[in-house]
């Protein structure tokens, strides 16, 4: 069984200040990954993680989005830096705890064509898992015909890798309980997204990939029923429950 797990930008970042990691918070996720990995209860695992305060925060500065590209090789280069460094930490900590995992950067792979199709190869992911990897992807830039680059964010590179492997679950990691209803309470299960338009709103901090509404515009795509939930539920996830919001297109 193969499951994608995406760690929110805004989970192990603080996305309010520039380049700026929530340790303790992926010291929490690290150790969550690591027992459940030494416990059996996942066995291939696809990491996934947002750019929070570090790739957001680079893109804004540059003006580059998922829709506005940019020609700039130097913004080109310092965004997806700043992802790479996120994504070092990220690594560290995993291997801190004795978890296989090695990095996979989209912007070597993954384009878009003229009409901003994504195009993200798997090929090397599966590969790693069958070697026993923990692969570890990003948000990242991409080039894109006639835009330069664009911006793509984790939540659209899970879609990508849920389907290029055949995922049996994915999971959302985020900093709310599941997606809430405008009473404030969540949502437990999402069919389409007409029925939760009117609740979904963007993030609170620097954010250019779409917030809570991209997030479940991309899982409502998936094969795999796909579950976002808050932090105090990744182990749960893990373990194979469906905590917080169950998302089935």
């Amino acid at each position: 069984m193969t499951t994608v797990l995406k760690l929110g930008g805004s989970v192990i970042t603080d996305k309010d200040r520039p380049e700026a990691l929530d340790g303790p918070a992926l010291d929490a996720a690290a150790d969550a990954v690591a027992d459940a990995l030494a416990a059996g209860d996942v066995a291939d695992l696809v990491v996934v993680h947002g750019g929070g305060s570090f790739g957001h925060h680079h893109a804004s500065e540059h003006g580059v989005s998922k829709t506005d590209g940019s020609a700039d090789a130097t913004a080109a280069v310092e965004i997806h830096a700043a992802m790479k460094t996120l994504n070092e930490f990220v690594l560290s900590r995993l291997h801190d705890r004795g978890v296989p995992a090695v990095p996979v950067h989209p912007f070597s792979a993954a384009s878009r064509d003229e009409t901003a199709a994504l195009d993200l190869p798997t090929r090397q992911v599966e590969t790693m898992l069958g070697e026993g990897f923990v692969p570890v992807l990003h948000g990242d830039v991409v080039a894109h015909a006639g835009e330069g680059v664009t911006i793509l964010s984790g939540d659209e590179a899970v879609g990508a890798v849920a389907e290029g492997v055949g995922a049996d679950r994915v999971g959302f990691c985020s900093t709310v309980p599941g997606v809430l209803d405008d009473a404030g309470d969540v949502v437990p299960e999402i069919r389409s997204y007409e029925a939760v338009a009117s609740s979904l709103g963007g993030s609170d901090a620097t954010d250019v990939t779409g917030g809570m509404a991209g997030k479940v515009r991309a899982l409502l795509e998936l094969d795999a029923p796909a579950a976002i939930f808050g932090t105090e539920a990744l182990e749960a996830f893990l373990a194979g429950e469906d905590p917080g919001t169950l998302v089935r297109g």
